[in-house]
């Protein structure tokens, strides 16, 4: 019986069974302390701390002891070359040196972690980010999540309109206007949304990525205020933009008074300033995370000069106490003192040129393993990220990357390469490099794709 996935010609659903099964068998022989503290974990919802945690391909998650650079070390003493590096939270590596001293001075030797004051900090990670990404006013958040929903809620107060539009099966956090999907002329529900406020429709307009004509019927109703977009998908899969598309999403914003904001969280990996940098971007606002903080909680927002002042201009607005987004943690000291030494000495330009030319020797790495045993999948790189998927071409939109999905042949290769000491991110098989990570560390990773793929059509 062919598999289900897009690769019928050389893959076997009942081989690949049973070579899962063997790698499960071996995951729970390899790790027991692991297991032995999630059979404990009694308290915590779920078993995990956060139930995304609970994405594991092995029934039960490897527990870290300690991580340095591209590595982790998990309870039982396996270390792993970290290609997931916290899902972009950890790209600048974990505990990058500069980062380290920062937080350690503002928390141990000045003190102060959170007082809701300002530090000179903030100003000079502001002033790096506007070189970065263009744009001149920021303001600072912990997640990129809660950066969107301040986005979205100054793009509603100075277009008085009501619906935002997103990219279906986009990601942005847990911000509820991005859980929606293309459904026919409209749009429904992402699968498995948990407690939605309202139906999605009512807030919400949404079109396939890549689909210039759909995007102008969804805006031509004239009541959206902003389309939230990643420049590039990236949680569905890398899918890249066809040439002229973005710009044509831009043109079509601007004609409809819509505001762009470009989530940049996890396309930062095309560069120092995102692809809003790389490829000339001209979006209203830019909101970004994770990886600015080097490990520390984290995020910002930007706003074009135009935008600010529209903002500025609405007295009637509360930007300060509850009509705002943030919290009182927000622009913390610690956090600001992290993004600062991160963005100037660690996430520097000549990092990501190191960092880019090693995502495009694992893109390589990974091509040549797929065209040597004739596999009908891709592999698609954004700078220092690179993805490969269960489909050729590789998907155009996030409803055909959705549909090259394959859970079981996902789990599979993510158990065999961290049951051999190669750590990908769970949710699909993407890589990000960091500064840490070195050559070696990604031919390693090409090794052993192959050796996968060797036993899974029956060569190994």
């Amino acid at each position: 019986m062919p598999i289900v996935s897009s690769a019928t010609q050389v893959i076997e659903r009942r081989r690949l069974m049973a070579l899962f099964a063997a790698e499960r068998k071996t995951y729970a022989g390899r790790n027991p302390r692991s297991r032995a503290a999630s059979r404990t974990a009694d308290n915590l919802f779920g078993r995990v701390p956060m139930t995304w945690m609970a994405k594991n391909a092995g029934g039960f998650p490897l527990y870290l002891d300690r991580a340095s650079g591209a590595r982790v070390t998990d309870l039982d003493g396996h270390e792993l070359l970290d290609f997931c590096l916290g899902d972009t939270g950890a790209m600048a590596g974990h505990s990058p040196a500069a980062t380290v001293v920062a937080v350690t001075r503002r928390f141990a030797e000045l003190g102060g972690a959170t007082t809701m004051m300002p530090t000179e900090d903030a100003a000079v990670a502001a002033t790096e980010l506007a070189r970065r990404f263009g744009v001149p006013q920021w303001s600072f958040a912990l997640t990129a999540t809660d950066a969107n929903r301040w986005a979205l809620r100054l793009a509603r107060a100075v277009t008085d309109r009501p619906r935002i539009l997103v990219n279906s099966y986009c990601y942005h956090g847990s911000v509820d206007e991005s859980l929606i999907i293309a459904d026919g002329a409209g749009g429904r529900p992402r699968p498995g949304n948990v407690g939605a406020p309202c139906d999605v429709s009512i807030t919400i307009r949404v079109a396939d990525y890549n689909d210039v004509d759909a995007l102008e019927r969804q805006l031509a109703h004239g009541d959206v205020a902003a389309v939230l977009m990643e420049p590039v998908l990236t949680n569905i899969g890398i899918v890249l933009p066809e040439p002229g598309y973005l710009d044509a999403v831009r043109h079509l914003t601007r004609r409809a008074g819509v505001l762009l904001i470009n989530d940049e969280t996890h396309t930062i990996s095309a560069g120092p300033g995102g692809c809003t940098r790389a490829w000339g971007l001209e979006p209203d606002i830019v909101t970004v995370g994770k990886a600015i903080g080097g490990g520390i909680p984290a995020a910002a927002l930007g706003l074009s000069g135009e935008t600010a002042a529209q903002v500025s201009a609405r007295t009637d607005l509360d930007l300060i106490d509850t009509g705002g987004v943030g919290g009182t943690l927000a622009g913390n000291a610690l956090s600001v003192a992290a993004m600062r030494a991160t963005l100037t000495a660690v996430l520097t330009d000549e990092a990501f040129d190191g960092m880019i030319a090693l995502g495009s020797r694992y893109t390589t790495g990974v091509r040549r393993v797929i065209e040597k045993h004739d596999l009908p999948w891709s592999v698609t790189q954004l700078g220092a990220r690179a993805e490969y998927r269960f489909a050729r071409p590789a998907p155009r939109n996030g409803t055909d990357s959705h549909r090259a999905g394959d859970d079981i042949l996902d789990d599979f290769l993510h158990l065999f390469l961290v049951n051999r000491g190669v750590l990908l991110t769970p949710f699909h098989n993407m890589a990000l490099m960091s500064p840490a990570t070195s050559a070696a560390d990604v031919d390693v990773h090409v090794e052993l794709l192959e050796a996968a793929v060797r036993a899974l059509v029956g060569e190994g």
